[in-house]
């Protein structure tokens, strides 16, 4: 946790991992630390995690939040005079966001780690510097939408800016498929909403949008899902296969 507010550490600890540190190692720099501190203290918890890989170990790597390490060396590096560029963030900053990520991944003979980093968008901005840097580093990202928040959904996930460069090498060619046909028919939902709101749209004018307002409740449903539940892969393709029937 790099950046983050002192009073969500306990919280954290307590609500998502249960109290349970036996097989965890939680690294954190506040807010209120140095901004050196809140650099290093992501390359610690990186090399942590490279210790267990290097022992055979698959390490679940989470950080929170990208943006504020990259805030930190935005700090330190107009400190050091250098000049500010994309929302006043120099060189280094983004420079400094492939030699942390790219150690990720599986090593040959070794174990793996797997990493999830958030990065906060002021504004909903995607063509924010620090996103955009990521978006070109990792194999795929998730992207939470306030609108979703709105209207009850969650988790919210907005599907059409969200992405994975490697869907295809661990899903069905039928898989594959449905997730196109799902995103294709949300995407209609989304681009004529305006029009079906105001029942400006005519059924029957377009037969692959009629066949989205017809199932957009249970699109609805299907993206949303409680917290606390557990939905294994398979099921989640079957239940997504019966609504595109």
């Amino acid at each position: 946790m790099i950046g983050e507010r002192g009073r969500e550490i306990p919280e954290f600890i307590e609500k998502n991992l249960k109290g349970d540190l036996s097989s965890c190692v939680l690294v954190v720099a506040t807010s209120d630390d140095s901004p050196l501190m809140r650099k290093y203290g992501a390359f610690c918890a990186m090399s942590v995690a490279e210790y267990f890989k290097n022992q055979g170990l698959d390490v679940l790597f989470i950080m929170d939040s990208v943006t504020r390490f990259a805030m930190a060396q935005r700090e330190i590096g107009l400190a050091l005079g250098e000049p500010p560029t994309s929302k006043g963030y120099p060189p280094s900053a983004l420079s400094l966001l492939p030699q942390l990520m790219e150690r990720a991944g599986k090593e040959e003979n070794k174990g793996s780690i797997t990493a999830f980093f958030s990065v906060l968008v002021e504004g909903d901005d995607l063509s924010d510097p620090i996103a955009d840097q990521a978006r070109s580093i990792l194999d795929g990202h998730i992207v939470l939408s306030r609108e979703l928040t709105d209207y009850g959904i969650y988790p919210p996930i907005n599907i059409l800016n969200s992405a994975s460069r490697v869907a295809k090498d661990i899903t069905s060619e039928s898989q594959n498929l449905c997730a196109r046909k799902f995103r294709r028919l949300y995407a209609l939902l989304k681009e004529n909403e305006m029009l079906i709101r105001i029942g400006s749209y005519q059924m029957g004018n377009d037969k692959e949008l009629d066949e989205a307002i017809k199932k957009k409740a249970l699109m609805e449903q299907f993206l949303a899902q409680d917290e606390n539940a557990l939905q294994p892969f398979e099921t989640s393709f079957q239940q997504l296969e019966e609504i595109l029937k």
